[in-house]
């Protein structure tokens, strides 16, 4: 394992404030791609109550958010969550949180990549008959220009998250505000109910929170940047927070405004409903008819949202490279930073190639870019679910264990709880597991291969964790170590 004076350097120290890291969780949200390509595969199974498993998903996202503003206040970490794990709960449990993120956190940037080429493929397809495949170059460009971006430093790449990011969230803000006056009479809040527009209640929502959950992945995705944060302690928790609550709050404006303004009781109707409307793309075809020319920003902004996105995950993905490279759970080399511009370097470049790479092939090889979007953001949620309910027992259990001074029993107890058993059935119907006889839908291809590739990876988890134990035991000890003392 390398030692730190073989290292090129540390990240830079005090490089980014309170908007940039804000802006870090909420990008890599990619509120407009959440909108137009997550949550309505929500709407198949949740129908017109889509607006409540939004709301179902808010909850159970800022319960983590709070665990995670606890534990960020003894634990700031380039490690991301699994420094919370290794230390609320044990290093081995650690070990497992980065594992899931080695496979989860390098799939976000490949899967908007998707989204960028497949948004601006089909767009000229629809308008100059071009080819298909179009999408395929574009969702390289995108992550050429990613590249670049994430390695010439943080604070570049953080300020660039600034600007995109506000224009989506305005743009589809707008636009969710002008389908609430244009639906007039039409609005309800019989939205938030469960029964409404689908066949099993909550059976259904629990089914759509797969994909509603999905929209909030990425409210954490500040956490990695502790290292390079000003006063982290504070700053974290405080953009974890108003990032899973803003956000929170503009796709449940949008939800509401697009299900009252087509018809919660025929939303989720397979044929005519509001997934299929205007072939598959129903956020244009809704923008175009009360925006009319004007729709083009909503165009504009998933491809900006796609991009957005794309720059944060692989921010995030790379300092979690760059903290287990540190310690010695892959390859040290990813530990190296660069000397000019403070960037783990060769985190970077690996992300970079990889990213391109998986989004081409599972593009080509599931036969469109949707497809593969839809298989690696369930593969993404399954694991994210599991590690969020773990952030959840950390909170409970480390202020219980090391810190029961400080211990709320509200922040600390009743917090990591209800969010824990919020999470279960979500799990639970990502599996295809039947609640309680809520009549929970399975997933349909290629998103139901997703729980055993999650279950795959686990397996050869347990390999790598029985070699380690045997091999170099105190590289899983490192997992609890690797946070700012102080």
């Amino acid at each position: 394992m390398a030692s730190g004076s073989q290292q090129a350097g540390t990240l830079q120290k005090d490089a980014i404030g309170l908007a940039p890291v804000l802006f870090q969780s909420i990008t890599h949200m990619a509120p407009a791609a959440a909108v137009a390509f997550s949550i309505i595969f929500a709407v198949t199974y949740a129908g017109g109550a889509t607006p409540l498993a939004v709301l179902m998903a808010l909850i159970a996202c800022l319960l983590v958010a709070i665990s995670i503003g606890q534990l960020a206040k003894h634990l700031p970490s380039a490690g991301r969550l699994y420094t919370y794990s290794a230390r609320g709960l044990h290093p081995t449990a650690g070990f497992f949180v980065a594992w899931g993120f080695m496979l989860a956190e390098p799939l976000v940037a490949p899967l908007l990549y998707l989204i960028f080429g497949n948004v601006i493929g089909v767009f000229l397809t629809n308008h100059f008959n071009t080819p298909t495949w179009l999408w395929a170059p574009f969702a390289a460009a995108a992550g050429i220009g990613v590249w670049a971006l994430v390695y010439r430093g943080v604070r570049i790449s953080t300020e660039a998250g600034v600007i995109l990011g506000a224009f989506e969230i305005v743009v589809f803000l707008a636009l969710a505000i002008t389908l609430i006056i244009a639906a007039g009479s039409n609005n309800t809040l019989s939205v938030f109910s469960p029964n409404t527009g689908n066949t099993n209640g909550l059976g259904s929502v629990f089914a759509g929170m797969v994909y509603t959950v999905l929209a909030f992945i990425g409210f954490e995705a500040s956490v990695p940047l502790a290292e390079e944060t000003k006063d982290p302690r504070r700053t974290l928790p405080k953009a974890v927070i108003l990032s899973c609550v803003l956000i929170g709050l503009f796709y449940l404006v949008c939800y509401y405004g697009a299900i009252v303004y087509f018809g919660p009781n025929v939303a989720a109707d397979p044929k005519n409903g509001f997934f299929a409307f205007n072939g598959g793309d129903p956020w244009d075809g809704i923008a175009s008819k009360v925006w009319g020319p004007f729709s083009i920003l909503v165009l504009i902004a998933i491809i900006n949202s796609a991009f957005a996105n794309s720059n944060a995950g692989a921010n995030a993905a790379t300092r979690v490279g760059y903290a287990l490279g540190r310690v010695g759970i892959l390859p040290p080399a990813l530990a190296q930073v660069h000397p000019r511009f403070k960037t783990p370097y060769v985190a970077v470049h690996v992300q970079g190639a990889l990213g391109i790479a998986v989004a081409l092939i599972l593009g080509f090889a599931l036969s469109s870019p949707l497809n593969a979007f839809a298989l690696l953001g369930t593969v993404a949620t399954l694991i994210i679910v599991v590690i969020y309910i773990l952030t959840n027992l950390s909170n409970l259990v480390f202020y219980l264990r090391e810190h029961r001074d400080e211990l709320n029993p509200i922040l600390n107890v009743a917090v990591p709880i209800l969010g824990t058993l919020i999470f279960i059935p979500v799990l639970l119907a990502a599996f295809g597991i039947d609640f309680a006889g809520l009549g929970i839908t399975p997933l349909a291809p290629p998103a139901n291969a997703a729980p055993w590739i999650v279950l795959a990876w686990l397996v050869i988890g347990v390999v790598v964790y029985i070699y380690l134990s045997t091999r170099a035991p105190g590289r899983i000890q490192e997992t609890a170590k690797t946070f700012i003392e102080g």
